[in-house]
């Protein structure tokens, strides 16, 4: 009767494959053996990589990658040459090791990934190999009170833009915008004011505010594919000419999304602006104001004074809680219609 493999199997002991930087990575590679078994080697292999993959239209590919974890170990037996004979039933081979600090967290986009996994492979005396692998997650956390103080307080933004021709009555519109502070974290909110003060002729046909993420894809120093996408908008009617519209705290969502920059990755860059947008009729442009604002995963302590809030010197604040599901998938990535 022939030897059989019934499992092959890599388990951690953290069940939800999350893992910060500098955390231990354990778990065991388990086999159940249906009969007998002579094993040359069992070897273990834990990867983490970053790739940029970019086709053109010609089909000419532009690439790039980076290394972050290649590390192997042997789980079982001494020498290829002398195999271990496994007796039928199950089998655990466990793994320990630290993962190293200032790991990029997980990420996976259009043109470009942050991933990382484990891979296990069973050699045969008669060179039949079996492999399986497991893929988790590293989040690597942006504490917003480890950040420039300035982004704790408001942030403003003011222009004075003309419209119209000056001879026939043209004029300026005046607009400032204010968010509430320059950093954030997933499930908070930014809040938007704003003055708009037309004094022009021309009737400005909307206002908008938009939460939007850009995302640069680099290969060999120099950006090479670029994402852009709206991610919360909210927009307001018209202005006519002498004419005020006042924005009194509206609030964006902020959704799950990777943090500001990927820190610790060099091919891959993220960052996050709110947009305020006035629309005019007629063939004017678009009045455009730009704030960039940071996205973390720890959120600014309050400022009472609370000592008991005082965070431990630990990679994790106990009390702090991520969402079930993170934000790694994007369900747009293979929409048809994509305005890159």
């Amino acid at each position: 009767m022939p030897r059989k493999l019934l499992k092959f199997l890599i388990l951690f002991d953290n069940t939800s494959l999350l893992y910060f930087p500098g955390q231990f990575l354990s778990g065991k590679v388990l086999l159940q053996l249906q009969h007998e078994t002579p094993v040359l080697s069992l070897h273990f292999n834990v990867m983490g990589e970053g790739v940029v993959q970019v086709r053109s239209a010609r089909q000419e590919r532009t690439y790039d990658k980076e290394n972050y974890i290649d590390f192997r170990m042997r789980l079982l037996g001494d020498s290829d040459h002398e195999p271990s004979i496994l007796s039928p039933g199950i089998h655990s081979f466990p793994f320990k090791l630290g993962l190293p600090l200032g790991l990029p967290s997980t990420f996976l986009g259009r043109y470009g990934w942050i991933q990382y996994y484990c891979k296990a492979a069973l050699r045969e005396p008669s060179g039949l190999i079996h492999k399986n692998h497991q893929v988790f997650i590293v989040m690597n956390p942006i504490d917003l009170n480890m950040e420039p103080s300035n982004l704790s307080q408001p942030f403003k933004c003011d222009i004075e833009h003309k419209l119209g021709v000056a001879c026939v009555g043209g004029g300026a519109v005046k607009c400032r915008v204010i968010l509430d502070r320059g950093g954030y974290v997933p499930g908070e909110s930014i809040s938007v004011s704003a003055l708009v003060s037309n004094g022009s002729n021309i009737t400005i046909k909307s206002t908008k505010a938009s939460l939007t993420e850009t995302i640069e894809y680099l290969a060999r120093g120099k950006v090479v594919q670029m994402e852009k996408r709206d991610l919360v908008t909210i927009t307001r009617g018209k202005i006519r000419p002498g004419g005020v519209d006042e924005w009194q705290n509206e609030t964006l969502y902020v959704p799950p999304m990777p943090p500001t920059n990927l820190k610790g990755c060099h091919i891959i860059r993220i960052h996050y602006d709110v947009f305020f947008i006035v629309e005019p009729k007629s063939l004017e442009k678009q009045i455009k104001l730009q704030l960039p604002i940071v996205l973390a995963t720890y959120p600014f302590r309050n400022t009472s004074g609370d000592i008991s809030n005082t965070w431990p010197e630990s990679i994790l604040k106990p009390e702090t809680h991520y969402p079930s599901t993170l934000p790694i998938f994007r369900p747009w990535l293979h929409e048809k219609n994509e305005n890159n």
